[in-house]
């Protein structure tokens, strides 16, 4: 019985050992075009592109403070609104402004008038200087004559010696109308009743009620939206309170934060892919290496990594790198500040530097507000028209 089975499994086991050795032919050619295609695609794709998820969207938050001490008496922006550059946000109480920039116009008319007596101080000196001088001529003519008389007898010598007393007194009154003279020339001398140093001085306190008044109004400095109002209505406030926040959406960018083993071949110009969590793979921000960090995020915590210590354990740090985005894409898909991004660049092209030269220094401000420039050339004017007002009629048509 034994013999006649074994003759019946013996032709299936050489088709079986045939099998398997295809199949594991099979998996292991599988295995080496999968390797080397992970080798050619690591080769030729993976090693050029450094990628990271820890990467975030960053912005200028722009701090609305008021510039003098107030109450507010009314809001024109919440959170969420968007607001244009100039715009009042705030309105503080403008009556104690107000009297104070009425008393700077009163001030200021007062002494313009004063200083226009000033100049005619001058004019009346030269005419007092005149008539002393003409005294004095008179009063040594005078004792000249009566010094030729005296020895023939027809002038006595205390007739003499009186138009000698005279003569002293008129010339101790030409001195003195040349001193006042002086003085008064001091205060006008080179000078026009607008550049004369007291109306200089009334001018610039004028100019700041004028900026008192009208800082009343909190304008906004940059064009953006709202992120947060902390002021309330009836608020007092002062000089660094922060009121609201104001975020340009249009300036944002992505800091990303990569391990230092990734920054080997990473350069400052290199293209850079980014997706949104907020939009999926579906959107791609073009976006390139704006500057590499310098230093790690714990090197600049408040509270320092030390690790001169026993217990020591080495951790991969993490360095911020900037990337800035195409604004074009940013207006079409807005992003929002701490928003996820996932971050890839490209770093096969190795011209560019690591980090920022001086060897073209920018001819611009990096950021620059025109909110506040209105206001100090409306104070020049309201100077200028309140001085025209207090002059002679004959010396504005003149001017």
């Amino acid at each position: 019985m034994t013999s006649e089975s074994t003759p019946a499994v013996t032709p299936n086991a050489p088709q079986q050992n045939g099998k398997r050795r295809r199949a594991l032919a099979l998996l292991a050619t599988v295995a080496i075009i999968a390797g080397a295609g992970w080798a050619a695609w690591y080769l030729l794709v993976a090693r050029w592109h450094q990628d990271t998820d820890d990467a975030y969207v960053q912005g200028n938050v722009v701090s609305i403070v008021p510039q003098t001490m107030g109450t507010v008496v009314s809001i024109d922006a919440d959170a969420g609104m968007r607001v244009e550059a100039g715009q009042a946000l705030v309105h503080l109480d403008p009556n104690d402004a107000q009297v104070a920039y009425d008393q700077a116009v009163a001030n200021l008319a007062g002494t313009v008038r004063q200083v226009r007596g000033l100049y005619s101080s001058v004019e009346s000196g030269q005419a007092d200087l005149a008539a002393h001088q003409v005294a004095v001529r008179q009063a040594r003519e005078d004792v000249k004559r009566r010094e030729g008389l005296v020895a023939s007898g027809a002038v006595s010598r205390e007739e003499l010696a009186h138009a000698r007393d005279i003569l002293a007194g008129a010339e101790a009154a030409l001195s003195g109308a040349q001193g006042q003279l002086s003085r008064s020339r001091a205060l006008v001398d080179a000078t026009e009743v607008a550049s004369q140093p007291q109306v200089q001085a009334a001018a610039g306190q004028l100019r700041q009620a004028w900026l008192n008044l009208q800082r009343m109004a909190i304008v906004a400095p940059v064009s953006g939206h709202v992120a947060r109002r902390e002021v309330q209505l009836g608020q007092r406030v002062a000089p660094g309170n922060t009121l609201m926040t104001i975020v340009p959406l249009e300036q944002v960018w992505v800091e990303a934060n990569f391990k230092e083993t990734q920054l080997t071949k990473m350069r400052i110009g290199q293209p850079v892919e980014v997706h949104a969590d907020l939009y999926g793979s579906d959107v791609r921000y073009d976006g390139r290496v704006a500057s590499l960090g310098m230093g790690t995020g714990s090197a600049f915590s408040l509270l320092p990594a030390q690790n001169a210590s026993g217990n020591w354990i080495k951790i991969v740090q993490r360095v911020p790198v900037r990337i800035e985005l195409d604004p074009a894409q940013i207006v079409e898909h807005p992003l929002r500040l701490g928003l996820s991004m996932h971050v890839d660049v490209a770093v096969r092209d190795q011209d560019g530097a690591v980090l920022a030269s001086v060897d073209a220094p920018r001819s611009t401000p990096l950021l620059s507000t025109e909110a506040y420039a209105e206001q100090l050339a409306q104070a020049d004017a309201l100077i200028a028209r309140t001085i025209a007002q207090n002059l002679p009629a004959t010396t504005v048509a003149r001017r």
